[in-house]
């Protein structure tokens, strides 16, 4: 998936995309945290309010 970078005043941002934010239960307000490693160019985002995501059954009939 690609995003644009948008102004928003006299900051840049990126729009999470809403079947992200519907599957993970982020709502406004929620606090993120920033991981960023700039030597590769990569910012990694970890929501705090995220819920947990349910394994597949296969991969648990695989860890069985």
């Amino acid at each position: 998936m690609t995003q644009k970078v948008i102004r928003t005043g006299n900051s840049l941002a990126v729009t999470i995309p809403s079947d992200f934010v519907k599957s993970v239960g982020i709502r406004p307000g929620d606090e993120v945290r920033l991981i960023t490693e700039t030597d590769k160019g990569e910012i990694t985002y970890v929501f705090s309010g995220a819920k947990q995501l349910p394994l597949s059954e296969n991969f648990l009939k695989i860890r069985k």
